[in-house]
């Protein structure tokens, strides 16, 4: 099954660095506005913090568009890209880091910063449990009600499954398949019920 890695569940770790406090959180967000929500949550949990520093990467870490990060104030690429940086090469899709400073009066430098930010990340990818995400495409079917038994046996084999039915002069199902399955699942209908099937 093709598919990618996920967060299974929200994590957080701490670290003291030269007495800044360094909370990096993790939390699975499968869309950009959930990363962003949960990025503006923290902010407005935790005024006091000096810096709420994130990076996050939303769908197939192998091939997604969708991903950003933010200094927050710190030296320009010393959070932000780091944390981004750690997250890409986890292979870990639909993931949001933000990492908390709360400075304790010692300057870490631009490498010693990057350094926190990254290995904040890097901690927390250490701890955390993923689970596989199969990527699927929803299709609506227009069929025969005679054809309907068959569909649904071919679509168990595929790993599919009828969202809704719709009954009416035909019938028309909303179906959910894993997308490498989708080309040979159309295929195997054309060939069984030709015209009797529509996309």
């Amino acid at each position: 099954m093709s598919g990618y890695q996920v967060p299974k569940a929200p994590l957080e770790v701490e670290e003291v660095i030269k007495n800044s406090r360094f909370i990096t959180r993790i939390l699975p967000t499968s869309t950009v506005e959930e990363a962003k929500a949960f990025i503006k949550q923290l902010n407005q949990q935790e005024p006091d913090a000096n810096h709420h520093c994130w990076a996050y990467i939303v769908g197939n870490p192998a091939s997604t568009t969708l991903l950003g990060c933010s200094d927050d104030g710190e030296p320009s690429g010393t959070a932000g890209k780091p944390m981004l940086h750690v997250l890409q090469h986890s292979d870990i899709g639909d993931i949001t880091a933000v990492c908390t400073r709360y400075f304790g009066g010692t300057k870490l430098g631009t490498g010693g910063l990057a350094r926190a930010y990254g290995g904040g990340v890097k901690l927390a990818l250490e701890e955390l449990e993923t689970t596989a995400k199969i990527e699927t495409s929803q299709l609506v079917i227009e069929t025969h009600y005679e054809c309907e038994k068959d569909i649904h046996h071919q679509l168990k084999q595929y790993q599919g499954s009828v969202i809704d039915t719709q009954y009416g002069a035909g019938l028309t199902l909303s179906i959910r398949i894993p997308t490498e399955h989708e080309k040979a699942f159309k295929e195997g209908l054309a060939v069984r019920f030709g015209e009797k099937v529509k996309w």
